[in-house]
């Protein structure tokens, strides 16, 4: 049982963070996160002397750094008594060791046989949704998610995984290929664009084939903008990626302004201090919206500065360390990047049980251990 836990927890935690995007599942994600959370940290510290090796593996120091940067952070700006900080405090804490443990006693399944898994989980989302909500072009489509944005997200990735890992496509993958695509068109998500579009660029590059499919796109593009529908490209000629994030990104910086050294708090994560926001705004105003803003919000610049160099540093080596690479290596540096890029106009990389985040997470622990046994040749 311990040792299965070791192994497979992260799955567990990364597939509930979908469950808890789903309206009628979040009561029963609630409790998984909490038993996972609490049977996790109560089998750790049983065996933390087993584990620290792994725990101070050169491959995860990065995750080690960021959270001796959080405890150190909490025990300046925090009262000992502050609930909500070590919750955040001991999730992260959680959330790091579940990853690194987990992809260090399971490299082979999550380098073999993990994204095939995500991409079985996207399927089955996306069936029990169309019988759910079958009005796909009916406003922007949710499916099974309480929000479109977070379908898209969820759905882009799995669509990038499956024409990044392999090389060849069956029949079987050319439909779930469009499959996932439309879903994603549909949900009018205007980051779904940058995804799809990032994907083919690390498919393809600059080749005959992806200007074929350039071509194609804009042909498609053209014909949905005649259409009365609410996709991503609809919504993305009308609006423009960021029409609505401009002002949000206003009152972040405000926000960090505020309280320029000392952040709002572990726990202010995707935060915006309210107090700044004309009462008129305030329902268009909701969060910073940009994951970068959002950690230099809730640290402060000088410790936030501290974790995004070691987070960009971090994912820029293993770009650069993984840039040729094909397979499931690929597919998990497109996770890497398109979180990067999704940060700009998303709250990626500051929360706890955010799809996404997690994954990025997963993704970049995996490519740091990966680089580290090519490195060493074991």
């Amino acid at each position: 049982m311990i040792k299965w836990l070791f192994k497979y927890s992260a799955v567990i935690f990364v597939f509930n963070s979908i469950l808890l995007a789903i309206t009628f599942m979040i009561p029963l994600g609630k409790i998984i996160f909490l038993t996972l959370m609490g049977l996790y940290i109560t089998v750790f510290l049983m065996n933390i002397n087993q584990l620290k090796n792994v725990i101070f593996h050169k491959a995860f120091s990065f995750l080690l750094f960021i959270s001796i940067l959080n405890f150190t952070y909490f025990i300046i700006f925090h009262n000992i008594f502050d609930l909500e900080a070590i919750k955040y405090l001991l999730a992260r804490s959680m959330q790091f060791s579940i990853l690194a443990l987990s992809i260090y006693f399971s490299f082979d399944y999550y380098k073999t046989r993990f994204l095939d898994h995500l991409i079985y989980l996207a399927v089955i989302v996306i069936f029990i949704g169309f019988v759910v909500n079958p009005y796909l072009l009916s406003g922007r489509y949710s499916g099974l998610m309480w929000n479109p944005n977070m379908l898209s997200s969820f759905i882009t990735i799995v669509f990038g995984v499956l024409l990044l890992k392999n090389d060849k496509f069956s029949r079987l993958d050319y439909f779930l290929l469009f499959l996932f695509f439309f879903v994603s068109l549909a949900t009018g998500s205007r980051g779904s664009i940058v995804a799809i579009i990032l994907a083919y660029v690390v498919r393809f590059g600059a080749t005959r084939r992806n200007i074929i499919y350039g071509f194609l796109a804009l042909i498609f593009t053209l014909f949905l903008l005649n259409l009365p529908y609410d996709t991503s490209v609809n919504r993305l000629f009308s609006q423009t990626i960021f029409n609505d994030r401009i002002l949000q990104y206003d009152f972040a910086i405000q926000s960090i302004y505020e309280k320029f050294y000392t952040g709002y708090g572990l726990d202010k994560y995707s935060y915006i201090d309210m107090n700044l926001v004309p009462s008129y705004l305030r329902g268009k105003v909701t969060g910073a919206h940009n994951g970068f803003l959002a950690i230099l919000t809730q640290y402060g610049v000088i410790f936030g500065s501290i974790i995004l160099f070691i987070i960009l540093k971090k994912s820029f080596k293993v770009i650069i360390w993984f840039r040729h690479c094909n397979g499931s290596e690929r597919a998990f540096l497109y996770i890497i990047v398109y979180a990067l890029f999704a940060s700009v106009y998303e709250s990626i990389l500051t929360g706890i049980n955010e799809f996404h985040t997690s994954l990025f997470w997963l993704a970049l622990s995996f490519l740091s251990l990966s680089r580290y046994k090519l490195e060493n040749e074991y």
